[in-house]
């Protein structure tokens, strides 16, 4: 199969497998969309969404997060983790939202990114999911697979999104990138992983890790 047809294959897989694709972080707006992904760092989606809930009840808008201390937000999102970190950029970021911004989240990636905790994967998340606007957020799944697939070299997130956007026809790439996240984890998932039931990798894979993979198994 040549790169082209490998791509074609990998986009028409996971379009059979996610014809409807969930969105993981639950959210009503891009304000708690953006809170939900700055928690989801180093954590997990199921996590967050278990607090997000008792965090927006009290405040799911910048004016009343405002209200609150750092360390009343710090104690809601305690089980999340780096909670120190994330209250202070929540608080923050919520002021800024206000001064700056007339309390809305703006649309583009370079005042996203000025915002405090918010780094680029964020921003492309809520440029992607909140406002249509195609982006590739890169995250540890996606990394994983474009590696597997032999479509990036691993190196780093920054080159993995750099191939990820060259490969995939933009239109594409607000789809994608959630429907690579899913088979990540239900397929292709970083431990226990059956190559068996991982049809990408097992067509298209990298002929090294398919390799370490059945010398492992062999073992």
């Amino acid at each position: 199969m040549t790169k082209a047809e490998k791509v074609q294959f990998t986009i028409d897989t996971l379009k059979e497998i996610y014809p409807t694709i969930p969105i993981p972080l639950d959210h009503k707006d891009p304000y708690t969309l953006l809170i939900a992904v700055l928690m989801s760092a180093q954590s997990t989606d199921v996590r967050v969404n278990q607090i997000t809930p008792l965090l927006f009840e009290r405040a799911d808008n910048p004016y009343d997060m405002v209200k609150l201390t750092v360390e009343e937000i710090r104690e809601i999102i305690k089980p999340v983790g780096l909670s120190p970190m994330k209250a202070k950029g929540i608080h923050g970021l919520s002021e800024i939202l206000i001064a700056k911004h007339n309390g809305e989240v703006p649309a583009n990636f370079p005042d996203l990114e000025e915002l405090p905790a918010v780094g680029h994967k964020t921003a492309s998340v809520v440029m992607s999911q909140a406002f249509g606007i195609p982006a590739f957020p890169v995250d540890t799944h996606i990394h994983r697979l474009m590696y597997r697939w032999g479509f990036s070299n691993g190196k780093s997130v920054e080159q993995t999104e750099r191939d990820a956007k060259r490969l995939f026809p933009e239109e594409l790439w607000n789809d994608l990138h959630l429907q690579i996240i899913w088979y990540g984890r239900e397929y292709s998932p970083a431990r226990g992983w059956n190559l068996e039931k991982d049809i990408i990798t097992r067509t298209i894979g990298r002929k090294t890790v398919i390799d370490e993979y059945n010398k492992k198994k062999s073992r």
